[in-house]
């Protein structure tokens, strides 16, 4: 019998449980990790990108201890299946965001609406907002808007995926049938770039018409994308398609790199190994680990997988 993405409570659950410390997915409104002792200079919580007050519109920004007079910024969002629209003290904080702290960048760490707040494309349009705000806001916050990567877990690396492979892409695009506002009109600073310079992929699902490669998985109409989207896979192909970065590769898309645990039983590994071979079909700088005995945020944080994100973001840096 396949195994159906189905329920919020199944999900949001075992994604809390599996966790790791400080990481992973954020639960109902807004589950919290306890506090982190990071290695930031400066820290600013709940700066709303967006100017309307707004809880899902608030972010964290840590800027790292090395003095400089501007830092590289990496946006990284938490995971929730698209659930949560207050997590961003879920955002992997004693993993990712310590170890891109102590590499020298500034991070950023987001809310966004949930699938409950509004239907796709609002939670790419709110990360395409946080971009702008960034760049936005480079003297406030001593960013280097030369170089903005994006990163995230599981739905957020989906978003952070997304964010990247659109980043050449048109306002409005149509896939098909279907027209999907991408940039959308969130926040202040919309004559700014949304564009990005890197993405990192932790667990992301990548290609929404086909979440069900994953030996005894499947993918059902109470699923996740099927609530984000407000819609069954069955008839509205063209809709997932537009949901999904593998749609909107080309060669002109930045480098990402990609982790995805060979045991994952909530996002396939499949989707990993099929975003890497699209990048690499398409001639876009890429890497990717696929962890022996990795699941979904478990076993997947280690120092060696750090160390290589923070290779990876440097290397597009230089470049």
């Amino acid at each position: 019998m396949k195994k159906i993405f189905s329920t919020l409570a199944a999900l949001s659950l075992a994604a809390v449980i599996n966790a790791q410390p400080g990481g992973g997915f954020g639960g109902f409104g807004g589950f919290q990790a306890p506090q982190v002792d990071l290695p930031a200079s400066e820290t600013f919580k709940d700066v709303n990108y967006a100017d309307d007050g707004q809880a899902f519109h608030n972010c964290d920004i840590y800027l790292p201890q090395v003095e400089a007079k501007s830092y590289p910024v990496v946006i990284h969002i938490y995971g929730s299946a698209w659930f949560s629209n207050n997590s961003k003290g879920m955002a992997d904080l004693s993993t990712i965001v310590n170890a891109l702290l102590k590499a020298g960048y500034a991070v950023v760490c987001p809310n966004h609406r949930s699938s409950g707040d509004a239907k796709y494309p609002a939670q790419i349009n709110d990360i395409k907002a946080v971009v702008r705000f960034v760049r936005g806001n480079a003297a406030k916050y001593k960013f280097d808007t030369s170089f903005i990567a994006t990163s995230g877990f599981s739905s957020g690396g989906h978003l952070a995926s997304l964010a990247a492979t659109t980043s050449n892409a048109k306002k409005v695009e149509k896939v098909g049938n279907v027209e999907v506002d991408l940039e959308g009109n969130v926040g202040q600073f919309l004559k700014e770039s949304s564009a990005v310079n890197a993405a990192c992929d932790w667990s992301g699902p990548i290609d929404l018409l086909n979440m069900d490669c994953g030996e005894h998985m499947g993918m059902g109409n109470s699923s996740p994308e099927a609530v984000l989207l407000g819609a069954p896979v069955e008839g509205n192909e063209n809709l997932y398609r537009t949901l999904s970065p593998i749609t909107y590769i080309d060669k002109n898309d930045c480098p990402a790199i990609i982790f995805h645990g060979k045991n994952d039983n909530v996002v396939p590994c499949c989707q990993g190994e099929e975003f890497y071979n699209e990048l690499k079909k398409a001639g876009v700088k890429t890497e990717a680990t696929f962890v022996e005995g990795g699941g979904h945020g478990m076993n997947m944080y280690s120092e060696e997988n750090l160390s290589k994100m923070v290779d990876f973001l440097n290397a597009a840096r230089k470049k």
